[in-house]
C-alpha cells in the first residue's frame, strides 16, 4: 500500500487513475502532473520511488482539491442565491441552471442540484 496525500492506494493501481480519484483532478490535470514528474502514463503506484511519492503529495497539498474545492463551489452557489440571480434561484429550486430542457428531462438536474451541490430544493430569499 502506498500513501498519496493521506489516502491508501493499492500498489497495482495506475497512477493516473489514483490521481483522478481526488475531487477536482480530471484527466488533463492528472496528465499534466504526471508529465511534470516524468511518470509514464501506464505506471503503477507500486513502481514509484519514495521521493516521487513525496513530490506528488507536496504538489497535491499546494492545489485546491477535495474539501477546499467543495467548499468553494458551495460558497459560489450560496453567493448566487443571496444575490437573487437567475442561476441562484434555479439552484435553490433544484432546476437545471444552464438552459437545459425541463419539459421532459429534468430528473438528472434535480438529482445533481440537491445532492452534489448542496441545494435544499427551496427558494431562500
Amino acid at each position: 500500500m502506498v500513501f498519496i496525500f493521506g489516502i491508501n492506494f493499492n500498489e497495482a493501481s495506475l497512477v493516473k487513475r489514483s490521481l483522478e480519484s481526488f475531487y477536482g483532478i480530471g484527466p488533463k490535470v492528472s496528465q499534466r502532473i504526471m508529465a511534470r514528474f516524468h511518470i509514464h502514463p501506464w505506471a503503477k503506484v507500486g513502481t514509484l520511488k519514495n521521493t516521487t511519492v513525496m513530490d506528488l503529495t507536496a504538489e497535491l497539498s499546494n492545489m485546491k482539491i477535495e474539501n477546499d474545492l467543495r467548499r468553494e463551489v458551495q460558497d459560489n452557489i450560496r453567493r448566487l442565491r443571496d444575490m437573487g440571480s437567475y442561476r441562484g434561484r434555479r439552484h435553490a429550486m433544484g432546476l437545471p441552471v444552464r438552459g437545459q430542457r425541463t419539459r421532459t428531462q429534468i430528473t438528472t438536474a434535480r438529482r445533481l442540484n440537491k445532492i452534489e451541490r448542496g441545494g435544499t430544493g427551496r427558494i431562500q430569499m
